[in-house]
């Protein structure tokens, strides 16, 4: 066993510091996935890479919820799974009439408007549901994808799959969620 999953074992039996090995453990790594995936947002994001790997691991090693974590994989597949929840709560709330609903955000310093996409994640999001009573491991790569920024190499890995399953997985994913959107 990894001493990462060690560390996930001692958490799980309620070890309060165990939880304080762990981050140095796995921040990098984090760190690294959150990164890839504030990337590839939009211009105007209010969260960075930083702040969205702490809300993640907050959410993760929560003593509050008792989690079993069978490997390193299965926690940075929660992980990706987190990711894509503080995301989706992130958009329904820049949605919502409360936070300016449909205002346009202007970057003080450039007159184009950076506009953030949460249409399209809360459109992943809930074509996802249907993915996933339709074939499971397909939505669980489209999170680690999409919502993680994982590879298909790295997503392969943490699915116990080939990468060339996991190519032929993702495509047929990807058309799945295209025609569920509406072709977006």
């Amino acid at each position: 066993m990894s001493e990462v999953t060690q560390i996930l074992a001692a958490i799980e039996k309620g070890d309060g510091a165990a939880a304080e090995q762990l981050l140095p453990l796995v921040y990098g790594e984090l760190r690294k996935l959150a990164a890839r995936k504030m990337a590839r947002e939009k211009p105007g994001q209010t969260i960075d890479a930083t702040a969205l790997v702490h809300e993640v691991y907050l959410r993760l090693v929560d003593p509050e919820k008792v989690r079993h974590w069978q490997s390193r994989g299965h926690f940075f597949s929660a992980a990706a799974e987190a990711m894509r929840h503080i995301l989706v709560d992130r958009a329904r709330r820049k949605r919502s009439q409360k936070r300016g609903g449909g205002r346009t955000r202007i970057d003080f310093d450039a007159s184009n408007v950076a506009s953030g996409d949460e249409h399209e994640v809360l459109a992943i999001d809930e074509a996802l549901a249907g993915l996933a009573a339709v074939d499971p491991k397909a939505a669980e790569l489209v999170k680690l994808r999409y919502f993680a920024g994982l590879s298909i190499p790295e997503a392969a890995a943490v699915l116990h799959i080939g990468a060339r399953s996991a190519d032929r997985l993702w495509g047929y994913a990807r058309a799945w969620l295209r025609r569920a959107i509406g072709g977006a």
